[in-house]
């Protein structure tokens, strides 16, 4: 059996969204290293600086590489027929399988995380990050937040787990991930090929027929299988007590979220009622400091201070922050990615135009920040949205009322409405739901505008 062991740098955190950097690949037999792969990538976009601040890596550096098509032959042929593995190898895989997507090449293989094994061979570690876990196994990691550095420290890591690995570890989860050996005990492969690999909302039902848990999915079929592919005491109950699964497309993942929502809320499942007693809502707030200058800082939502936005995640909210630093050319310093006591990096790069330091005015920085504000400042009256619906020639109409979903349904593109108000009519009335009120803040912050009708 032979493996890759994968590291990348990237120019953001989402495979569909940021592209590759830097790829670096050592193919591993599971004693010893076989070959390697890496070069840096052209991203055919700029780097933004709090990356270059990590990796070292920047525009320059990137000008003269290939392009990921200009390397994808030899990269696939590196890593045809070993089994993906990565330190957190989710990330690492997304994004390789995100660009051959992009030029068209489908990519599946098998997986391993170190990180995984790790916790399972090694426990009781104080940290499982790449840089902890090396320092405690005594290996080397010699250019660190580099693609092979990364990757050269994790292959000898790889070859320490294997050796310690007395129980077949290994072998179980790539048992875990292969063939049917994820499906829960009740559900066939034929219920599970019946799955759509599309945009909507899916059931879990138990014994009874009861709905125990409602999710929402960009593709229903992977989803499922997602949820029964690790471990957890969590999923293991819900595995045996889901007898059957069904589910309804919505089209556009917007509608998919705003659908989620109002079905957690009629069913109020199990599972979903552990999950959402952990979640914690996270928000971006906004204040002014002490010289004039607008900043911001991403925090958990309390009932004491309102947010400027809120998202489901830490994650989600982070992400969409560091978009707009990009986008306005606002102060990474300033905005609470970066700490530093003296200019960001995004300054020394030529990018941030040194509000940071002073050399750029409070009011000419909140000026761009102004620009970001008035995108983000929503209708709250009456809106009605058209998104793509879940077949060709069909719409998704979705209408709000003070900020909160009040009516959806699907209309035939070619049908002509003499007036918005006659859209309406046709859609199906909803019991409000509060929570679909931050999922329309998060969708009118991402410059989708064009597509909400303002009804008067």
């Amino acid at each position: 059996m032979k493996y890759a062991i994968v590291d990348i740098e990237t120019t953001g955190g989402y495979g569909k969204r940021h592209r590759i950097t830097e790829v670096a690949a050592v193919a591993h037999d599971g004693t010893q290293v076989l070959d390697s792969f890496q070069t840096l990538v052209n991203p055919n976009c700029e780097i933004p600086g709090y990356i270059t601040g990590l990796t070292g890596i920047d525009q320059s550096m990137v000008e003269g590489a290939p392009y990921f098509e200009d390397i994808a032959e030899e990269l696939y042929a590196f890593l045809e027929d070993k089994i993906f593995v990565a330190h957190n190898v989710n990330f690492d895989y997304q994004f390789i399988r995100s660009e051959f997507e992009r030029i068209g090449k489908p990519f599946d293989r098998p997986k391993l995380c170190t990180v995984r094994l790790s916790r399972r061979i090694f426990p009781g570690l104080r940290s499982y990050s790449l840089g902890s876990i090396c320092e405690h196994k005594n290996i080397e990691i010699k250019s660190r937040h580099r693609a092979f550095g990364d990757a050269e420290a994790t292959a000898e890591l790889f070859s320490k787990l294997v050796h310690a690995d007395q129980e077949g570890i290994m072998e179980q989860l790539l048992k875990r991930n292969s063939g049917e050996a994820f499906l829960p005990p009740n559900i066939t492969k034929e219920q599970f090929l019946s799955l759509p690999e599309r945009i909507g909302v899916y059931y879990f039902h138990d014994a009874n027929g009861k709905v125990i848990y409602v999710g929402k999915a960009l593709n229903i079929r992977s989803r499922f299988k997602g949820h029964f592919s690790g471990a957890g005491k969590g999923k293991q109950g819900m595995k045996t007590a889901i007898h059957d699964v069904s589910f309804q497309l919505t089209g556009s993942e917007f509608l998919a979220l705003l659908v989620e929502a109002l079905e957690i809320k009629r069913h109020w499942p199990k599972y979903n009622r552990a999950q959402k007693a952990k979640a914690s809502p996270w928000g971006i707030y906004r204040y002014q400091d002490g010289a004039g200058y607008e900043r911001f800082q991403v925090a958990k939502i309390n009932r004491f201070a309102k947010p400027l936005l809120a998202f489901h995640t830490h994650h989600d909210a982070w992400s969409y922050l560091l978009e707009k630093i990009e986008k306005h050319q606002l102060c990474a310093k300033l905005c609470g990615v970066q700490k530093s006591a003296s200019a960001c990096f995004d300054h020394q790069a030529g990018v941030c135009l040194g509000a940071c330091c002073g050399k750029e005015s409070p009011t000419h920085y909140n000026l761009r920040i102004q620009e970001w504000l008035e995108e983000i400042n929503p209708e709250k009256s009456r809106l009605l949205i058209r998104e793509k619906g879940r077949y060709p020639h069909e719409q998704a109409a979705i209408y709000f009322e003070e900020g909160v979903l009040k009516a959806y349904g699907f209309i035939d593109s070619d049908t002509e409405f003499e007036t918005d108000e006659e859209v309406v009519e046709h859609l199906e009335l909803v019991k409000p739901v509060g929570d679909t009120s931050s999922i329309l803040s998060q969708y009118l912050s991402k410059n989708l505008i064009k597509k909400v009708k303002v009804l008067t």
